[in-house]
């Protein structure tokens, strides 16, 4: 098996016991090893008292990406740490797209950075993601 298709198992696996993903409508692809988008559709119950996206949800996205990214190698993959500076507001209908890149992997740790876009192209979020791996598989 190629690395992408280890990939996309390990994405596949990940994704059937994924609650938060089903439950917010979050689309994801992993689109190469230590790669993934994240994508959903800002929807009302996702407004604060401003009438924005709330940035819970907006941190929720990025950290899904970031996720899927760091768990491309079919090894158990976890935050360790993560931030988010919000840009500018996400309003209701926005479609809003998280894309994380790999930017360091060791043998146990590894530095994502997530850029959170809307359907203009226009940058809403910036999100960085430090992962620890466990010695455990997604499958076999």
């Amino acid at each position: 098996m190629d690395d992408l298709a280890i990939a996309k198992q390990s994405t596949d696996t990940m994704y059937e016991t994924d609650a938060a993903i089903h439950v917010l409508d979050i689309s994801i692809e992993v689109t190469a090893v230590g790669q993934a988008e994240a994508r959903f559709e800002v929807r009302a119950e996702m407004l604060n008292g401003f009438h924005v996206c709330h940035g819970g949800y907006l941190f929720t996205l990025a950290d899904t990406a970031f996720a899927y990214a760091c768990n491309s190698y079919n090894k158990k993959t976890l935050a360790a740490g993560a931030s988010i500076e919000f840009l500018r507001a996400a309003k209701l209908g926005d479609h809003i797209v998280a894309i994380a890149t790999e930017r360091h992997r060791g043998h146990k740790t590894g530095f994502y950075d997530v850029v959170v876009s809307n359907q203009d192209g226009q940058e809403i979020a910036l999100f960085r993601g430090r992962s620890h791996s466990t010695r455990d598989t997604l499958f076999t």
